[in-house]
């Protein structure tokens, strides 16, 4: 049977009277074992008069701590505390299966190895950098900044190198949007954005999308509740495979026109697409967030992403840095700074986006072959529809394929599975046949 503590014994061991008091004081009571697993918590108005603060500071620092997975419920039902220590880890991607030997895994939409440049060269000319080994905390090197406007699908005011694409929506997500702000974004979207976006404590805002990219009316009812940010991926989506349409950028940029949300605009894919770079920056370049991701294309290796915004973000996203790692590797930067310019990385990364290309387009035709509607894209991964996750999942895998739910990439209902395909070459019949049968269930 569970302990109940009343709210005159927390009135007598809570000093700080905020809410991040309040959660921290809270917490430390938990884990020394005064406030037991299973222990219910006093009602919020009985525990904020015995405070003498408002109910809604209780609500918040509660809210924290459910966050954290210290405790659990809500309403009638009363709170309790449900664990003595939190352990921050992404829930979707730790979700992540271990598989044996023999089992085709299309989880991952990573790189195929073979396809990615060479490194030697690059590092050894990266150790040469300027200013190596300085403890200056420097945004991006001037080489770096210099081969990567080339082809910027705007004129930015200031850039920032970054220690690879999630690395950079993680850090500005934790030095421009507040624990429990509201953030739109794309629906489905990539798992760790997700993650990320759950850690911070945001409320998030699905929009829904269509083979144009997300819907104008959609993002239109979200800004209703005026989020803090929106993220969307311009160029080619990494779920779906799908791009946004120019007229579907103009729709979208009608709807941030009249507001202060940050636009973050997530190129994880790179080159890797055929489709042209384009980004909202020339319209809203004072809250546009412009990321472009280096690991698909020359390897996850080299830790390498560069984003552009105005001056007072970069400025902002760097004074979080300094808590931390203050620079981006001075190596890696001008390794990122050879390869860019290095006419046989250029060739080697066109190669790869034909042959990704092809074995995208080889699965979603034979899907389409069995009645299967997955639809052309681009990138390392095909999304398809199936009428239950659960059955189509366990089919597969009884044939030795392992693939992930649509589930872990969407906040919205539906059946779908994201199979990767950057390294399915010569099973793609095979895979296609287990999908139809794993789709056909009623």
């Amino acid at each position: 049977m569970s302990e109940t503590r009343g709210a005159t014994w927390f009135a007598e061991k809570i000093t700080d009277r905020t809410i991040r008091g309040i959660a921290i004081e809270t917490s430390a009571l938990i884990r020394a074992g005064a406030l037991p697993v299973g222990t219910k918590l006093p009602p919020i108005r009985d525990l904020a008069f015995a405070l003498g603060i408002s109910p809604a500071t209780i609500s918040e620092a509660w809210s924290e701590l459910r966050r954290q997975k210290i405790i659990s419920g809500r309403g009638r039902n009363g709170t309790w505390v449900s664990g003595d220590r939190f352990v921050a880890k992404p829930e979707r991607l730790a979700s992540a299966g271990h598989y044996g030997e023999g089992v085709l895994n299309l989880t991952a939409a990573v790189p195929d190895v073979t396809l990615l440049p060479k490194l030697a060269e690059a590092m050894v000319y990266g150790a040469s950098a300027d200013n190596l080994n300085s403890y200056e905390r420097s945004r991006i090197l001037p080489e770096l900044e210099t081969a990567v406007r080339h082809n910027w699908p705007y004129e930015p005011e200031a850039f920032l190198a970054t220690n690879g694409g999630y690395n950079a929506v993680y850090t500005l997500m934790n030095a421009l949007v507040m624990p429990g702000a509201s953030v739109a974004i794309e629906n489905p979207t990539a798992m760790r954005l997700l993650d990320i976006l759950e850690d911070r404590g945001a409320r998030i805002l699905p929009i829904e999308c269509d083979q144009h990219g997300p819907l104008p009316s959609s993002l239109e009812t979200a800004m209703k509740q005026r989020p803090v940010a929106f993220i969307f991926q311009p160029r080619v989506h990494s779920v779906t495979g799908q791009g946004v349409s120019a007229e579907r950028m103009a729709r979208l940029a009608d709807v941030l026109r009249d507001t202060d949300t940050l636009i973050i605009e997530d190129d994880g894919v790179g080159d890797i697409s055929t489709a042209p770079r384009q980004s909202l920056g020339h319209l809203f370049p004072d809250r546009v967030i412009h990321i472009l991701s280096f690991s698909k294309t020359h390897g996850p290796d080299l830790r390498l992403a560069v984003l552009s915004s105005s001056k007072a973000i970069v400025d902002q996203i760097q004074s979080y840095r300094s808590f931390s790692a203050g620079w981006t590797s001075r190596i890696l930067q001008a390794a990122g700074a050879w390869l860019i310019r290095d006419p046989a990385t250029q060739e080697t990364v066109v190669r790869a986006r034909e042959i990704y290309s092809e074995r995208r387009g080889n699965l979603v035709e034979a899907l389409r072959e069995r009645n299967i509607d997955a639809a052309h894209g681009n990138g390392l991964s095909a999304w398809v529809p199936v009428s239950s996750e659960p059955f189509a999942m366990v089919t597969l895998a009884a044939r030795g394929i392992a693939v992930h739910p649509g589930t872990k990439f969407s906040l919205l209902p539906g059946n779908f599975l994201r199979v990767a395909t950057a390294t399915l070459s010569d099973r793609c019949i095979e895979v296609a046949d287990a999908i139809a049968l794993a789709a056909s269930h009623d």
